[in-house]
């Protein structure tokens, strides 16, 4: 979400956190390359799948093979809370952009 909003300090910080979090640094490069990239499995294509189209909405409901797929993979308090997840990264990324704050320097 992060990377399509084009919010520089928010994907610093999510990835620094999720290599600290023992993330393997190829799939977090892969990201960009989802749909092609063999490191994500079923369910985290549908939650990316969801990820965009929260994020770069049409107008109108979510494309109906989205949600088709999401729903084979959460429901439930699962499914709201990867919907609030995906709203409240839109939101801090909006904060953070037009704040214009960036990414710490690099170390040395």
């Amino acid at each position: 979400v992060s990377q399509i909003n084009g919010c520089a300090y928010c994907v610093d910080l999510h990835v620094t956190k999720a290599v600290e979090g023992g993330e393997d640094p190829r799939r977090l490069h892969a990201l960009a390359v989802w749909r092609e990239a063999p490191f994500f499995d079923d369910r985290e294509r549908a939650a990316l799948g969801l990820s965009e189209a929260l994020t770069l909405p049409p107008l109108g409901p979510v494309a109906e093979p989205v949600a088709e797929e999401v729903a084979r993979h959460f429901a439930g308090d699962e499914l709201n809370a990867l919907v609030a997840t995906i709203i409240g990264i839109n939101a801090w990324n909006r904060v953070m952009i037009v704040e214009g704050v960036a990414p710490p320097a690099l170390e040395g």
